[in-house]
């Protein structure tokens, strides 16, 4: 089951930050408060009570910081920027990652944001999600390294209607 992320995920959405985080960025319990509070989408998807995936996403004009939503936000008017998508590592291959990615590309479309943006890793590589967002029809629109230089991204982009 899909539904709306609430405080009471938390504790389980930073336990699956920390878990990937190699892939993305450190969360603390006030900075997800913050991004919960600015995101146009953050959902979860649940597996036998608990919470087993989530994503989370911005629009433009959210108070962000991440680099990549600032790359986007300099470059497009319009776009829903997913910034996090995180799968349990006991939940894999069983599709929540898919099931989010529909259930955000119908929201997107749902609330006319144009395009849908993320980025995966390069450098390191990430390759099983660069698979997934190849899969969903994105397509590269830049690259830009980031933490002080020990990771490049590859930004990517999916226009809404195709």
């Amino acid at each position: 089951m899909i539904r709306n992320a609430t405080p009471q995920d938390f504790p389980a959405i930073l336990a699956l930050n920390a878990e990937s985080v190699h892939f993305l960025s450190p969360l603390d319990a006030p900075r997800l408060q913050h991004l919960h509070a600015h995101a146009a989408y953050h959902r979860v998807a649940e597996r036998e009570g608990s919470v087993a995936a989530f994503l989370l996403a911005f629009r433009e004009g959210a108070d962000y910081d991440s680099p990549n939503y600032r790359w986007f936000a300099q470059r497009y008017p319009r776009f829903l920027y997913i910034d996090r998508i995180v799968v349990a590592a006991a939940a894999r291959g069983l599709r929540f990652g898919a099931l989010l990615y529909d259930d955000i590309l119908a929201f997107a479309a749902s609330t006319n944001a144009g395009r849908l943006t993320a980025e995966f890793d390069l450098e390191p590589p990430n390759p099983v999600s660069a698979a997934f967002h190849q899969r969903y029809r994105f397509h590269e629109v830049g690259t830009q390294w980031i933490g002080g230089g020990k990771k490049q991204v590859s930004l990517q982009m999916r226009e809404l209607g195709d």
